[in-house]
């Protein structure tokens, strides 16, 4: 039975581990607050600035920077640009919430996934229907990038598919489809309907799509008719004999009163009307998926170019460049922040909440149960809801999912640790004349401080790992190498992230070895 550390006279002060344990506490709450009162400064300060959004694809990227360069001589400051924001739904979300002001959207995006029409709008129809939702379209911006299937060349020839219609005849052919395309409104269920495909599809992210076809692990993959790959790799698009697709005309879609707060900045927006061909979209997206030319060097080119995607030399970064690039100390501290902040706001919650209900069993087993819960919740549905109740992308939403995701260790930890205290301990606690609450805070929290810890440090493993998912709304850290990795299918940019993560994963491991080694020692000094 563990020995009762020294005997306890009335008005002694709490043991060497709590008061370390209480120091740790106070430190992080105020550590907290700084920070989150640095990111509501920070978003504050956004409120004067146009801020600008992108999907998380190669073309969104490059539109992103365009946008941007053509609007920032016009502005006092440099634009803000959230790059990556994921899927239709989240950036839409932040437009709805203010948390972006702009971002080119397509045609018939906005008419089928957005607006959620059974059928194709014309854009007077698509303008009336936004309005009422405080948002507009404008800026064609001269191109359109509908939707599309292919298959490798040879194996088209030799099948004797060239349609949509065509792929019926063939239930064996392996269908690699992005998650968005087939969960869209205007994806996978209406294609199939439309022309009776009997597949049942696999979903891969777009960014490795092509390396999947290549590589002769799927046959049938979806394209954006802009991207660079489909002439590079010898694919064959098939052809939408039914008309199954609208068009995806490429244009700018608004809150409403961006041109009122920023009319020098529209104004040169508007001049990119029409300026941007499928040739020169192509040739854009060449530059970054074959080249590894930047997004913002490729939207300067184009400008400067005068409407021509304009080649701007220069070899593409090696490994250890884009290793120790110079985001490396920014994406470290926002990294950093999101992880630190998170677990010391779910150890203030967590602690307190799991000491409470300890004594109870069934009260225990519903709150443990409810944050268990919480971790079954895919992490960019949980943003897509935190951003619509918030108002608001960036750190914010990214510091509440994270500290959501790090209840359950911490908690679960706290109440193991409480449980293993035996029983005589706390008998000889209240025997010495101990109340209830100082038996918890001088005897049992001291002996169950090894087990909470080790919870913590679990939290800290996982959160450094999920912290990754900030990129997808615009709190950046190394997801958003990531991120930026999978739109581009760069394994070199997408090690470039993890391996930093890694190696926070493991200096976190580290120093909690270190504190765990420190309070072992700590607490064989109060025994003797």
């Amino acid at each position: 039975m563990p020995i009762l550390p020294r005997p306890w006279r009335p008005g002694a002060q709490p043991l060497a581990p709590t008061r370390a344990l209480l120091r740790a506490v106070t430190l992080t709450m105020l550590l907290a607050a700084l920070l989150l009162m640095a990111a509501r400064g920070a978003w504050a300060a956004d409120e004067g600035t146009l801020r600008i959004g992108s999907k998380r694809f190669t073309e969104s990227y490059i539109l992103a920077e365009v946008l941007a360069q053509t609007a920032a001589p016009q502005l006092s400051q440099a634009p803000v640009v959230r790059q990556g924001l994921g899927n239709t739904a989240i950036v839409y979300e932040a437009l709805r919430s203010g948390g972006i002001d702009l971002y080119a959207e397509y045609t018939g995006t906005i008419a089928l996934e957005i607006l959620k029409s059974p059928q194709p709008m014309s854009r007077d129809a698509m303008q009336a229907a936004l309005q009422p939702l405080g948002l507009g379209m404008a800026i064609p911006l001269g191109f359109n990038d509908g939707y599309a299937f292919a298959m490798r060349a040879d194996e088209a020839r030799r099948l004797g598919v060239r349609s949509l219609s065509d792929l019926a005849r063939h239930p064996e052919l392996k269908l690699g489809l992005s998650n968005e395309f087939i969960g869209r409104a205007d994806g996978w269920r209406g294609v199939a309907a439309r022309y009776g495909l009997p597949q049942t599809p696999t979903g891969l992210d777009h960014g490795i799509a092509y390396d999947a076809i290549a590589a002769k692990q799927v046959d049938v993959i979806d394209i954006y008719t802009t991207d660079a790959k489909i002439d590079h790799l010898g694919l064959t698009v098939l052809d939408d004999d039914r008309g199954y697709f609208p068009r995806y005309d490429a244009v700018v879609l608004y809150r409403l009163d961006v041109p009122q707060r920023f009319p020098q900045a529209w104004a040169a927006l508007t001049r990119l009307e029409g300026r941007i061909d499928e040739h020169a979209m192509i040739g854009m997206n060449a530059r970054a998926e074959l080249q590894g030319a930047g997004f913002a060097t490729i939207a300067r080119s184009f400008l400067a170019g005068g409407g021509q995607a304009a080649d701007s030399g220069g070899a593409p970064a090696g490994f250890m460049a884009k290793l120790f690039g110079p985001d490396l100390p920014r994406l470290a501290r926002q990294h950093l922040m999101l992880v630190a902040v998170s677990v010391g706001v779910a150890t203030l919650i967590g602690v307190p909440l799991a000491v409470w209900v300890f004594p109870h069993l069934r009260l225990r087993a519903l709150v443990l149960g409810a944050t268990g819960l919480l971790q079954t919740v895919p992490s960019l549905a949980l943003l897509a809801v935190l951003i619509s109740l918030l108002g608001a992308i960036g750190t914010l939403p990214a510091l509440i999912a994270l500290t959501l995701y790090s209840l359950l260790p911490i908690m679960r930890n706290a109440v193991t640790g409480l449980a293993e205290v035996p029983a005589g301990v706390k008998q000889a606690g209240t025997a010495l004349g101990m109340t209830g609450s100082q038996n918890l805070r001088l005897v049992q929290l001291p002996l169950a401080l090894p087990t909470l810890l080790a919870g913590i440090r679990t939290a800290a493993t996982i959160a450094i790992g999920t912290a990754t998912i900030a990129a997808f709304i615009g709190a950046g850290g190394f997801g958003e190498r990531i991120v930026t990795g999978l739109a581009l299918n760069d394994r070199a940019l997408l090690v470039a992230g993890a391996l930093p993560a890694a190696a926070l994963a493991l200096a976190s491991e580290a120093l909690f070895e270190a504190l765990e080694w420190l309070l072992r020692r700590r607490q064989r000094a109060a025994a003797s």
